[in-house]
This record gives structure tokens, C-alpha cells and sequence, in this order.
């Protein structure tokens, strides 16, 4: 996993970003964003059975946290910025100027689910995924 810095048009009267979903590594089934998160709030705390996203960074600064199973890893995107976060991956955004917007292109549909939202079944489920490997 790593930043992905989006393309950007510059022109005179602002930035474009387009987004091809070709390049995106899924279908896009479900587009949100987050908006008015306290500064250093933090929200997420959950990983997807099934679900893959792109986490793009629209405005701020957002510490994106991820965790394999394995090891914890932290990403601070900036504007045109995103990363990917695979299925089964734990993740957290901490909001870092209290004027962030955070856009994510969703694999699925909500679905309630596919979420894990309890740290200590997510390790049982790794646990058991690693044993099998």
C-alpha cells in the first residue's frame, strides 16, 4: 500500500481531478464522503469481509491507519492524494485540520454485514485466515 497522487489539470481558474474509473481496481459500486469531523477526531475502526476502497483525500489533511493482521502502518494524505485499502485491512482516519473532506469509491453496496467493527474478532479472523496460509 502506499499514496497515490491523483492527476491533476491546472488551469488558471482552479485544479481539476479527474477520475477514470479504469483505473480504478474494482467496479465502483458505492461513492461517500465525510464531512465536519472535529480536528484530531477519529473515525473508522473497521475492517470489510468483501469491500476494497480508495480513500481520497478532497480537502486537509487525513492520517489514514491501516493494520494487515500483521502490521500497523500510517499514511497522511493531502489534497488529490488517495490510497487503497484491500479487504480485511483495519482501518482509522484521524481528521487532522477540523476542515477535512474524505471521499471513498466503495467495491460494494453498504452492507452492514460486511463490516467487522470489533478489534478483538478482526484478530480471531486474521488469526484464522494466517493459519490456513
Amino acid at each position: 500500500m502506499s499514496v497515490k497522487k491523483l492527476n491533476c489539470i491546472t488551469e488558471l481558474q482552479g485544479n481539476i481531478y479527474p477520475i477514470e474509473f479504469n483505473d480504478i481496481p474494482f467496479d465502483v459500486k458505492r461513492v461517500f464522503y465525510v464531512t465536519n469531523v472535529p480536528q484530531f477526531e477519529e473515525r473508522g475502526f473497521h475492517a470489510h469481509y468483501e469491500t476494497e476502497q480508495i480513500l481520497i483525500c478532497i480537502q486537509g489533511k487525513i492520517n489514514i491507519k491501516l493494520y494487515n493482521g500483521k502490521k500497523y502502518k500510517n499514511y497522511i494524505i493531502f489534497p488529490g492524494e488517495s490510497i487503497y485499502v484491500g479487504k480485511l485491512i483495519w482501518d482509522s482516519q484521524q481528521y487532522l485540520t477540523g476542515n477535512d473532506i474524505l471521499m471513498s469509491l466503495c467495491s460494494t453496496a453498504y452492507n452492514i454485514n460486511d463490516y467487522v467493527i470489533d478489534f478483538t474478532q478482526y484478530q480471531k479472523i486474521i488469526g484464522e485466515i494466517n493459519e490456513k496460509n
